[in-house]
């Protein structure tokens, strides 16, 4: 006798095991891939990446660059100059995360013009 019931679907827990809750979510705000992309190209300073990451404030930066630091994608480099100098660069795993989210950039820029028009035409068809 064959089993014609449907494959079994996913579950996907709302808990610290889940992968795609623990980790996309983290790298998935609104801030965390602009600043792997700024990484990807070199070192940088605090100020430096907040001038080229437009709308990003200070207090933001300076968490999110912790939060990435805590789950190994930047590290942080303090050198004992006068005054301080602070550079942040992406570790191993980090160029590794860019190298696997250069895809989703890629076909989001790709279809950026298809996805604006879908939601106009959601936008106009939910306002008649």
């Amino acid at each position: 006798m064959t089993n014609t019931s449907a494959p079994a679907r996913r579950v996907f827990e709302q808990n610290e095991r889940c992968p795609i809750r623990n980790v996309v979510a983290q790298i998935g705000d609104k801030w965390s891939i602009l600043i792997l992309f700024a990484l990807v190209d070199g070192p940088d300073r605090f100020n430096a990446l907040k001038s080229r990451i437009k709308g990003i404030s200070q207090r933001m930066l300076t968490q999110t660059l912790r939060d990435m630091e805590r789950d190994g994608y930047v590290k942080r480099t303090v050198y004992a100059e006068v005054p301080v100098k602070v550079e942040y660069e992406l570790t191993e795993l980090g160029r590794g995360l860019a190298k696997s989210a250069w895809q989703l950039v890629s076909w989001a820029d790709d279809h950026f013009d298809e996805i604006t028009a879908a939601r106009t035409r959601y936008d106009e068809a939910s306002q008649s």
